[in-house]
């Protein structure tokens, strides 16, 4: 059960109608049951029920099983039909509406599922068996389970069923499924984002080839192309009829066309658009044709003849198909490719005493009166450089510092001090 579109849920469409006064109504009802299981039983006790009531229903191995009504009434019928079922083939019936102390031992039954899966996918490790068990379905009345196991061949697992049986004191059933049927009762999110269709809306597995990827003109890469459950997607089969359409118009035997300038070999084909893309050998450029213009080509060919060249044909193709108009304006700027670099920092002038011309404007100009008003700054102080010291030294005042610099340098008393301070510090 899921959020999304479910195949288990049907929509009674005759539900709002009035029925004639004498109509019986039809005795059979469809259940459904863990994953995509439904079966049809027959209604002989007349019981009212309706869609989504929880009924306890007959069993093929005995006992009871409970399941959730999907279906009532005359649409019955007609699934019988689609289904290709006879009525008179339906023979097991509906005991009664599921009371709370059935709903309390279905609940149990359900909560053990987990841990059985777990303990037997570790018994068929142990038997070194080729099979994986994906899923487990108790009965109603908790006294058979239905383990689901996908393998490549065959598996003799009448080992592993007498270890099972042992421990968990139910009658066993093994059912071999595909992938695909593995996929559909797990469930889980595609490539695309959604809920797999498996597992929400589709009922059939059709075959899905190679060629259905090759006629879309898809890249045969099985890691994009395979689904979860290791096979082709099913949703390659969803456009494979338009495109399959559109390819009667476009010819299939086409691998070079002969010009004077040389032979140009087909590079790819755009069948929307109906173009084909041809390109000289050591010739990066390629040259689009329409359909039309290959064939007519190709007639040329036949009779021996051969075109000048293919840009020259190009030239009517470019202003029509090339020039795509966007109806759009690029108002948050983020369509260049190199918006995520790394921005070159410019380096700032180390100059600051530059004078940075000035702007001949009007607003300039009353700043400039207004500056004119205001008192000139201080001139700073130079800092004094080795010429200036040495003038200075030279000076009697100036022989008086160096002698007493010179005494509180060779001083022993502030040579011990700065030793001291050195051993102290490292």
């Amino acid at each position: 059960m899921t959020n999304g579109c479910n195949k288990l849920d049907v929509y009674d469409w005759l539900s709002q109608m009035d029925l004639p006064a004498n109509y019986k109504p039809f005795n059979i009802i469809e259940v459904r049951f863990k994953g995509s299981r439904k079966e049809f039983f027959v209604n002989q006790d007349n019981l009212y029920l309706e869609m989504g009531e929880l009924v306890a229903v007959e069993s093929s191995t005995g006992g009871y099983d409970l399941g959730h009504v999907s279906l009532t009434g005359e649409l019955v019928r007609l699934q019988l039909k689609k289904n290709r079922v006879n009525e008179d083939s339906v023979a097991k019936k509906v005991y009664r509406k599921a009371t709370h102390a059935d709903f309390d031992k279905w609940q149990l039954a359900k909560d053990l599922e987990w841990e059985t899966m777990h303990q037997a996918r570790t018994f068929a490790l142990e038997l070194g068996l080729s099979m994986k068990i994906s899923d487990v379905d108790f009965q109603g009345d908790k006294t058979k389970a239905t383990f689901y196991y996908t393998a490549e061949g065959r598996v003799d697992f009448r080992e592993l069923i007498k270890k099972m049986a042992e421990t968990f004191r139910i009658r066993i059933e093994m059912r071999q499924i595909g992938m695909r049927q593995e996929a559909s009762r797990l469930g889980g999110i595609g490539s695309c984002g959604r809920e797999l269709c498996c597992s929400t809306w589709l009922t059939e597995f059709k075959t899905v080839s190679t060629s259905a990827a090759r006629y879309q003109n898809l890249s045969l890469n099985t890691l994009k192309l395979a689904g979860q459950c290791g096979k082709l997607k099913c949703c390659l089969n969803y456009e494979l009829d338009s495109y399959m359409d559109a390819l009667k118009d476009i010819p299939n035997n086409v691998e070079k066309l002969e010009t004077v300038k040389g032979p140009a070999y087909l590079q790819k084909t755009d069948i929307f658009k109906r173009l084909m893309w041809f390109a000289y050998p050591r010739d990066e450029n390629w040259v689009p044709l329409h359909i039309e213009q290959v064939k007519e080509i190709q007639i040329l060919n036949k009779e021996g003849k051969k075109p000048e060249d293919l840009k020259v044909m190009m030239a009517d193709i470019l202003p029509k198909e090339m020039s795509v108009e966007y109806d759009y304006e690029n108002v948050v700027g983020q369509d260049s490719l190199t918006r995520l670099d790394e921005t070159k920092k410019k380096k700032r002038s180390t100059n600051r005493n530059k004078q940075r011309p000035k702007k001949t404007t009007s607003s300039n100009t009353k700043q400039e009166e207004k500056s004119v008003n205001r008192p000139l700054p201080k001139e700073k102080t130079k800092k004094p450089t080795a010429e200036t010291k040495i003038k200075a030294e030279t000076t009697p005042d100036g022989e008086k510092k160096v002698q007493k610099r010179n005494k509180r340098r060779f001083n022993p008393k502030n040579r011990k001090a700065s030793e001291q301070n050195k051993k102290e510090n490292g």
